[in-house]
């Protein structure tokens, strides 16, 4: 009647984290962070050129964990388009106060 259930030592030892491809991504499939978002793009540049910034600013973002607001309404367009679900304004601000609390901390 009790059945044993199966551990993740019972996949293939090649199934692991570092074999999936993509960004950091949450159970959901939702980007965990404003890099992970960016990555879902082919590279830097097909983010910059589908928000509708330039080059540089779009590896800042990047690199800095942050979006400036003046950019949301195009990222949030950008990543509907790229069938990138959740990406709203209300996660943006999340990750933005959140890059915030991060940068005062330290």
């Amino acid at each position: 009647m009790n059945e044993p259930t199966a551990s993740v030592s019972a996949f293939p030892a090649s199934i692991s984290a570092a074999n999936v491809p993509g960004p950091p991504a949450s159970i959901s499939g939702l980007p965990t962070s404003i890099s992970g978002l960016i990555d879902s793009w082919q590279s830097i540049g097909a983010f910059a050129a589908d928000v509708g910034c330039g080059y540089e600013a779009a590896r800042q973002m990047r690199r800095r964990g942050r979006i400036a607001p003046q950019h949301w309404p195009h990222v949030v367009a950008a990543s509907r388009r790229r069938g990138i679900a959740g990406i709203s304004y209300e996660w943006l601000a999340g990750h933005r106060a959140a890059a915030a609390m991060q940068a005062e901390a330290a």
